[in-house]
């Protein structure tokens, strides 16, 4: 388009723009917002209704960023809808629960047309115009059907698109951006590279099979309707991590956060360093306020999640003979036969690979242990004058199992608080609920440890079952031992004499006498390393199955979580700054999962079959100081 035709539509555009533009403007400024404002919050909303503009304003009625002119990105994507968009969702869900999550998890199937760009909130109107008027000049060239061919790399997996169509998209890419440039006044850059639909990407390089095999269970040729799509988003947290809240939340403190269930919360990784353990500070998405929130209310999101659709552009030619339950992407087809659905496919692949899923490898951390709750004296407020035990508060235990050592002992080997056994038979009860049966137990020496494990089998009604081996090589990193020295451990006669379900006949891999104070952190790992190693090769799978699967249970320190599991799936050690780090955020029964791969003589981790257990403090209560104090 010349310049001189640019200029002369923006003047009638801007005449057209300002009629429709004031249906919804105008309410909003009859009610007494500034016209800046009010346009942020149609903006902000996709411009689609007053009542969403009115509610994004209240809603941010205390955002100090409400009067700050700071623009919106936008890109121009290609999506993909109908059954293609449906498969491909699928592949999503299923390799997210086989490999995990990676880079390609935080946004929707898409071909990028034009990557993100900044453009006026008054002029984005001018945006919709232009994809209205470019989408109806190409719609008799775009193309019937888009060719899609699978390419895999160690960390990319995705379809690439047939030059020759490809060539047709970009086309229409430029058209989008060179006018949008003229007439809106922004910098718009068409995407000039191999276009192509990512699938995966920064991935595990040992995730790649899998992956391949997952893909190749989509049909490209599935009947699929393309839109062009504009999407926004809030150039201000690009490069924050997002999370949703699981919970509502009500501050405490004023610097605390309000939180709903399902808001999303930006959070800036680089800003967390001075925050207390335990704790994030974030945005809200839905107020733009920031402060304090906890962070076990939260899960991680997608950086999509965020984002805000404006408008879109329909290309009927893709699919001109499908029937409207065709283009609906959630609509089951009935009576097909000619093309497997993803669905289907995936559940034979699925059922193929279960036959070699022979194994699974669920580690735990105990759960809350006395002096996590009452501190290292508590046993201290236990003991009468003559050294007996009382219980002093309702979470400590009604009893202590007998040793033949000092009571004292128990100080440096704590045993679980009441409710830290109540969480434990939860779990197992939550375990029972998903028809997971466990074959083997394996549990650190430590007393919570062995405690949690019996309460889990309690909750699973294996105890007497299943019998526990303790291992001592299952024991943290001896370096965190505030003590500086091993603990005295119950021994197996006195635990089972205590009534726990030990297996007696069962000899360590690492005895007792092997493990020395403060060992380097390489030592902790090959340690870990060796014994994981020991103990799958020491459970050969039996039993009714979960899912295939003969599950190996193993209770051990929050450092086990990764120590355990990252030696076994084969990914490299972290660092030590970033490992202890890492370990403070896991709480109590925090839970990883492993599944095996046989036929392929690996492991890989996926989602655990329970969810986590979160519960909130409760402060010891004084009623003569809090009640009769004036």
């Amino acid at each position: 388009m010349a310049v001189a035709e640019a200029q002369l539509y923006a003047k009638v555009s801007n005449k057209h723009r300002s009629r429709s533009t004031s249906a919804l403007l105008e309410p909003l400024l009859a009610k007494g917002f500034p016209a800046h404002i009010a346009q942020k919050a149609l903006v902000a909303t996709g411009q689609k209704t007053i009542e969403d503009a009115a509610k994004w304003l209240h809603s941010h009625c205390n955002d100090p960023s409400l009067d700050d002119p700071i623009p919106q990105e936008y890109a121009l994507y290609l999506c993909p809808t109908g059954r293609l968009h449906s498969r491909l969702q699928d592949f999503w869900k299923e390799s997210k629960r086989q490999c995990g999550k990676n880079r390609a998890h935080e946004v929707f199937p898409h071909v990028t047309l034009c990557d993100f760009f900044t453009c006026e909130d008054q002029k984005v109107e001018l945006l919709y115009d232009v994809l209205k008027r470019v989408g109806d000049s190409f719609s008799q060239s775009f193309p019937p059907s888009i060719s899609l061919t699978l390419h895999a790399s160690p960390s990319y997996l995705g379809f690439f698109i047939d030059d020759s169509q490809a060539n047709v998209l970009k086309e229409f890419a430029v058209a989008f951006s060179s006018e949008a440039s003229a007439l809106a006044d922004c910098h718009v850059k068409p995407s000039l590279k191999q276009f192509h639909l990512t699938l995966a990407h920064r991935f595990y390089p040992h995730h790649q099979r899998t992956l391949e095999q997952l893909a190749k269970c989509i049909n490209p040729g599935e009947p699929c309707q393309w839109v062009a799509a504009l999407y926004s988003r809030d150039m201000r947290f690009v490069h924050y991590q997002r999370l949703r809240a699981l919970f509502q939340y009500k501050p405490q403190n004023i610097d605390e956060l309000m939180m709903k269930a399902g808001d999303l919360i930006y959070v800036d990784p680089t800003q967390q360093c001075d925050v207390s353990e335990g704790w994030v500070i974030g945005t809200s998405h839905r107020t733009g306020c920031r402060g304090f929130l906890p962070e076990n209310y939260t899960e991680k999101a997608h950086e999509s999640d965020t984002w805000v659709k404006h408008r879109e552009y329909v290309f009927e030619t893709a699919s001109r003979s499908l029937t409207k339950t065709e283009r609906e992407p959630n609509v089951r087809l009935n009576g097909e036969a000619p093309n497997l659905s993803m669905s289907r496919s995936v559940t034979n692949v699925l059922s193929l690979q279960n036959v070699a899923l022979r194994r699974g490898v669920l580690v735990m951390r105990h759960g809350e242990r006395v002096d996590q709750v009452f501190g290292k004296s508590w046993l201290q407020q236990c003991l009468t004058a003559d050294g007996k035990y009382h219980r002093a508060d309702l979470n400590f235990p009604s009893s202590l199992p007998r040793r033949k050592d000092s009571m004292k002992q128990f100080e440096c080997d704590p045993p679980l608080s009441c409710c830290g056994v109540f969480q434990s038979r939860l779990i197992g009860e939550a375990l029972l609920d998903q028809e997971v049966t466990v074959s083997y137990v394996y549990s650190s020496p430590a007393l919570r440890c062995v405690q949690t494990a019996q309460h889990v089998l309690q909750g699973l009604k294996l105890n007497q079952k299943v019998k526990i081996r303790v291992e001592p090589g299952l024991f943290e990193w001896t370096k965190w031992e505030a003590s500086r020295a091993i603990p005295n451990f119950m021994t197996v006669a006195e635990l089972v004499e205590a009534s726990y379900d030990i297996e007696t006949s069962y000899r360590g891999n690492f005895p007792l006498s092997s493990l020395v104070p403060s060992e380097s952190y390489e030592d902790y790992v090959s340690r870990s390393s060796a014994v994981i190693k020991q103990i799958i090769a020491a459970c050969p799978s039996k039993g009714k199955a979960f899912r295939s699967l003969c599950v190996i249970l193993i209770v051990g320190h929050g450092s086990s979580l990764a120590s355990l599991t990252r030696a076994l799936t084969g990914l490299p050690n972290r660092d030590s700054g970033d490992f202890a780090q890492m370990v403070r955020k896991i709480p109590s029964l925090g839970i990883c999962f492993c599944e095996e791969l046989k036929e392929e003589n690996k492991w890989q981790m996926v989602n655990p079959p329970v969810k986590t257990l979160t519960h909130g403090a409760n402060a010891a209560f004084n009623w003569r100081n809090t009640i009769m104090e004036d």
